[in-house]
């Protein structure tokens, strides 16, 4: 078994490192600067952000003075200060993927365009990426993956994202041969289906995350995009649209998802889902067993009476964990997370307020639209909008208030990498 720690003391014995390319510096990018600031064998010798001081804070508030950061725009000179040891901000996130001093890159934007394009560019320059952008990963995750393995690097999603987390849990379950009946996450934020930057900017600014962001979270978008790229990382789908979302508490998640003639919600085993209440910040995975002496066992360690029982993590450390990701893919040639094939569930486009024809859809997190999932099969078979490549669409026609969009209802952005790439992945695999 691969000790992280070890490894990451004896490279830094060496003067060695694992070489991070950070792609916005954001809330999480910002995070991600000063974990790895503590860490051996470890280093972001360049930040990516199209604010250039949003990135020289990020490294400031790592400990890195100021005068100490270099500003450049060229890839040869962003590479001679890498090679003498330098700290290094730039405006153009797509030359970090060219840059030979870098290992891996993470993508930190959570834009669907930006990620789409920095992933395949990481991967054309065969280093391993980090996709901490979930808004990309749900809509080309699957071909950006098969493209990485082609080229010999790792896609991956992020550890300490919920994702990563609950993926950590499915396959210790799946390791020690449970079945897994639901799998998921406790939501952080309340649910306002109508929230957009304005109506959360007072939180977003307590909360010091971007109103978009905030917007993103409270509208249940986020929950989606990541109970969806669960989904296509272990074939688990949501129960119902939209998932099931009860209110309940951390002891009676075993119960809440039993089949209904268990006196559960669930239709069906094998689910993702998310739960208000006091589950977040944690994530779980609820499994079951035939075997008596298991149950007897499980009974006796205090992890529910049956026929369920309770796995859960009750943290997640989000972008703290990131580097993690970017270590065991340079070292180990492991991904945290990552699409097992095509897209299992789609996170699908639904109005957040009446919509009149020739409106641009603002992107995730704006004033227009929120996510939804469904089954890919029910989506493709309504034509439904995938919301990853809905920003920048026009509408063709009104649509009401709550109503589902439709690839007919728009015209699609279509000068764009992650267009390119969703066509080229429907056509790889032989989707509809």
């Amino acid at each position: 078994m691969s000790n992280v720690y070890q490894d990451l003391k004896e490279l830094e014995s060496r003067g060695e490192f694992v070489s991070i390319g950070l792609v916005g510096a954001g809330q999480m990018g910002t995070d991600i600067v000063s974990q790895v600031a503590q860490m051996d064998g470890v280093r972001v010798p360049v930040v990516a952000d199209i604010d250039i001081e949003r990135a020289k804070k990020a490294y400031q508030l790592s400990g890195i003075d100021n005068s100490d950061i270099y500003q450049s725009s060229t890839k040869a000179e962003i590479e001679e200060h890498i090679q003498k040891g330098e700290s290094v901000v730039t405006e153009d996130g797509f030359i970090l993927p060219e840059l030979e001093g870098i290992d891996v890159i993470i993508d930190a934007t959570g834009v669907p365009k930006v990620g789409a394009k920095i992933g395949l560019d990481t991967i054309n320059n065969q280093k391993h990426i980090v996709m901490m952008n979930v808004e990309a990963d749900v809509v080309v995750g699957p071909i950006l993956k098969k493209m990485a393995d082609n080229a010999g690097v790792v896609y991956t999603g992020a550890a300490g994202d919920e994702p990563g987390a609950i993926m950590e849990i499915y396959n210790f379950a799946k390791s020690l041969g449970y079945k897994v009946v639901a799998a998921g996450k406790g939501k952080n934020n309340p649910l306002d289906r109508k929230a957009n930057p304005e109506r959360v900017a007072e939180r977003a600014k307590k909360k010091g995350t971007a109103p978009h962001m905030m917007a993103c979270f409270m509208d249940g978008t986020k929950s989606m995009l990541e109970m969806a790229a669960v989904s296509n990382a272990t074939g688990l789908v949501p129960d119902v649209p939209g998932m099931h979302g009860p209110t309940t508490t951390i002891d009676e998640l075993p119960k809440v998802y039993s089949l209904e003639e268990q006196g559960g919600i669930l239709k069906n085993e094998g689910v993702v889902d998310f739960a208000l209440g006091d589950v977040a910040p944690g994530v779980f995975v609820i499994v079951t067993t035939d075997n008596e002496r298991i149950k007897f066992s499980m009974n006796y360690s205090k992890m529910g009476e049956g026929t369920n029982y309770l796995l859960y993590r009750p943290y997640h450390l989000a972008s703290l964990e990131t580097p993690l990701s970017a270590v065991r893919a340079e070292l180990y040639n492991e991904a945290t997370i990552a699409p097992i094939g095509d897209i299992v569930t789609e996170v699908t486009t639904i109005a957040k307020k009446d919509l009149k024809a020739g409106e641009v859809i603002d992107g995730i997190g704006g004033f227009a639209v929120y996510g939804s999932v469904d089954k890919a099969e029910d989506a493709r078979a309504k034509n439904l909008l995938p919301l990853g490549i809905s920003d920048g669409a026009k509408l063709k026609m009104d649509v009401k208030q709550g109503e589902k969009l439709t690839l007919d209802m728009v015209e699609l952005d279509k000068d764009s990498v992650i267009y390119e790439l969703w066509k080229l992945q429907k056509r790889v695999f032989k989707s509809n």
